[in-house]
């Protein structure tokens, strides 16, 4: 069973930084390609970024330049570095198992963390 963890979330006042980290479980991590995604109050899901199981990364245009996509195979870890952040960052993001094209959402994911982009 795909097993999906992320963590990092919280409030950051507009300009500031967080690192979100997802932690899986139930498949060969190192395997498959992971994605973010994340979803604004009363908005669809949202693409974000996603990157390859050999460490090609992608981002949509709203976030490219600010977050950083990486992964810890080792640890069966993914993470996403958030910076600058604006107030329309705010919103639920999830961890994806797969993601093969821009734009892709996997159903596999997990419970999400909350991100506040606030003064």
């Amino acid at each position: 069973e795909v097993q999906l963890v992320e963590s990092g979330g919280g409030l950051v006042q507009p300009g500031g930084s967080l690192t979100l980290s997802c932690v899986a479980s139930g498949f060969t991590f190192a395997n498959f390609p992971m994605t973010w995604v994340r979803q604004a109050p009363g908005k669809e899901l949202e693409w974000v970024s996603r990157i390859s199981t050999i460490w090609n990364t992608y981002y949509s245009e709203s976030v490219k330049g600010r977050f950083t996509i990486s992964r810890d195979n080792g640890a069966n870890t993914l993470y996403l570095q958030l910076n600058s952040l604006k107030t329309e960052d705010t919103g639920m993001y999830y961890c994806a198992q797969g993601g093969y094209y821009n734009g892709d959402i996997p159903l596999d994911r997990g419970h999400g963390t909350q991100v506040t982009v606030s003064s």
